[in-house]
């Protein structure tokens, strides 16, 4: 199987983001990638291939592939595809309030984590005037990239996540039922990251995504790929982490300030995943430029 290698498909200067066109698309052979995509389909019609299976696709179709999922097209009637390339541990992009949108875990984790069981048919479409604003901001980005000019990478960045909010939101306001579904599960996702500092129940994120408790389970270790409480844990280091850096608070005060109520099981957690001690990754870090 081909392996599709970074070097061959982005900029020399190393910029991790990328839009490749195809007009038409043809088959390409079963190949995987070391980036991650996301595929627009502007145009015509085919058969996404993964080698086990295959789905119909047609204008409006967008779905994110990564690196390691094997894929191609057959059965092209003039399919019209714009592919935009990332590299997403290059990109270190902060996302801000991104998280909060269940469209957003939809469309990046759960749909590519679900594509099999669910037969492609939670695979966002948009309408015709959302993949309007979607091409208008890939052509914007494709310019960026084309020209390269001082600031290019600054203004590419910022597009991309445009394209990123846009179809996150498209996402969100989806009549499929079958996306609703994953809407369910992305809401108790999405609560959990906009309120990790505040006391969370595992039963409270089971009755926002109305499931049963194993299902639940199961669809968010597989999309996530760690179980909630997990979860919940490293978006806590992640938060005291940035508060070690950036402030001069003490480790028992920004243990409690993102959401646990004991400062040695705190800095047992952060040393399970930071590698360090609070205090060590606070000098360490003030040693950095």
């Amino acid at each position: 199987m081909q392996i599709l290698k970074n070097e061959d498909w982005f900029h020399e200067d190393g910029f991790p983001i990328a839009v490749e066109r195809r007009d038409p698309q043809e088959s390409f052979g079963i190949h995987t990638h070391e980036f991650s995509e996301i595929v627009v389909v502007t145009g015509g019609e085919g058969l996404h291939v993964t080698g086990e299976d295959s789905w119909p696709l047609t204008t409006g179709d967008v779905f994110v592939i990564g690196g390691s999922r094997p894929h191609d097209y057959l059965n092209t009637n003039r399919l019209q595809l714009t592919n935009i390339l990332f590299q997403q541990e290059a990109l270190s992009l902060r996302l801000h309030d991104l998280p909060s949108l269940p469209g957003y875990h939809a469309l990046f984790h759960l749909e590519p984590a679900w594509r099999r069981q669910h037969q492609f048919k939670s695979r966002l479409r948009v309408t015709r005037s959302e993949l309007a604003t979607a091409v208008d901001l890939i052509q914007q980005l494709d310019s960026e990239l084309r020209d390269r000019s001082s600031g290019f990478q600054f203004i590419a960045t910022a597009t991309f996540m445009q394209i990123v909010g846009h179809l996150s939101r498209c996402y969100g306001r989806t009549k499929n039922v079958d996306s609703i579904s994953l809407l369910s599960i992305a809401n108790a996702i999405s609560h959990l990251e906009s309120h990790f500092t505040d006391p969370i129940q595992l039963d409270d994120l089971i009755e926002l995504s109305q499931m049963s408790r194993r299902s639940f389970l199961r669809a968010f270790e597989s999309a996530m790929g760690c179980t909630p409480i997990a979860h919940l844990i490293r978006l806590r280091i992640d938060r005291a982490a940035q508060l070690l850096r950036t402030t001069n608070q003490g480790v028992t005060e920004i243990a409690f300030d993102v959401g646990f109520n004991d400062s040695n099981y705190f800095s047992r957690q952060f040393r399970k995943i930071m590698k360090c001690s609070p205090r060590e990754y606070r000098s360490q870090s003030s040693l950095q430029p």
